[in-house]
């Protein structure tokens, strides 16, 4: 029987103790990834009208793979310090108490963290909202302009930036899920012809949603819902349905399209 001097015994198990540690974080770094994936399709497929698109989920299956990865590194590295320590006979009953000890206070300290990072992990599970979705948390609206585990920033109509804690929500509301709703009024004067009007601007719709550029961000053709006159003026509501994040984008570019058209062939919108 091969008998090793002591230091290549111990380095051995040290190597020994570190290729298992790296064997166990790379394992559970895919498992985390196929588990994943594989919880946020099922739960995408089991909602119906929920198309998430792959740049998004993506993102989703990152974050929680990232969390996963983030505790297990943790775990793994004190696991394997105090096996390398107890290899040199060095006692770790102090450092196993102490650890304890941390552990509760930093768990009593961290309590409204440890609520923060649980409820963002149901966030993302859940795709309750994304960046770029205006939704209502916490007694604020605005545009998400960015999200992680602690905390959703937003940014309301009077561009004032908020920071919500993710434990301080309660009930999220999002009003743009996936899709919103495109409404233009677009002011006539008040001899206008209407029908003409309506069928430039239903026109304009129709060619922007056929438009290459325009097409993916365009659910709905914008069409006018109704028309209305009155003693100061005449105007035409048009709606539609657009892709959440393109809402602006689409809307000005109607605009300025009906703008032309209507100048061209019926009396242009005021404003």
């Amino acid at each position: 029987m091969l008998v090793l001097p002591n230091w290549a015994e111990i380095t051995l198990r040290v190597a020994a103790i570190a290729a298992v540690a790296l064997v166990a974080y790379i394992a559970i770094a895919a498992a985390a990834r196929v588990g994943g994936r594989h919880l946020l399709e099922r739960r995408a497929r089991l909602r119906s009208g929920e198309n998430v698109p792959p740049a998004e989920l993506e993102r989703r299956i990152g974050t929680l793979q990232g969390l996963a990865v983030r505790t297990a590194a943790i775990a793994i590295g004190v696991i394997a310090t105090l096996t390398v320590l107890d290899l040199f006979e060095i006692n770790i009953g102090p450092a196993v108490a102490g650890l304890g000890v941390v552990g509760i206070a930093v768990g009593l300290g961290a309590q409204t963290l440890i609520k923060d990072w649980l409820a963002g992990i149901f966030v993302v599970i859940e795709n309750q909202y994304s960046e770029g979705d205006v939704v209502r948390i916490a007694g604020v609206e605005g545009v998400v302009e960015e999200f992680s585990l602690r905390r959703t920033v937003l940014r309301d109509l009077d561009d004032t930036m908020h920071s919500v804690p993710n434990g301080a929500i309660t009930v999220a509301s999002n009003t743009t899920r996936l899709w919103s709703a495109l409404e233009l009024e677009l002011p006539l004067d008040r001899n206008a012809d209407l029908d003409a009007a309506s069928t430039i601007v239903n026109r304009i719709g129709e060619e922007l949603q056929a438009d290459s550029d325009w097409r993916p961000r365009i659910l709905a053709a914008p069409r006018v819902a109704h028309a209305w006159r009155g003693e100061s003026g005449a105007s035409l509501h048009v709606s539609g349905q657009v892709r959440s994040l393109d809402l602006q984008a689409v809307r000005a570019e109607l605009r300025e399209r009906v703008a032309h058209a209507l100048a061209a062939g019926a009396p242009a919108p005021e404003g």
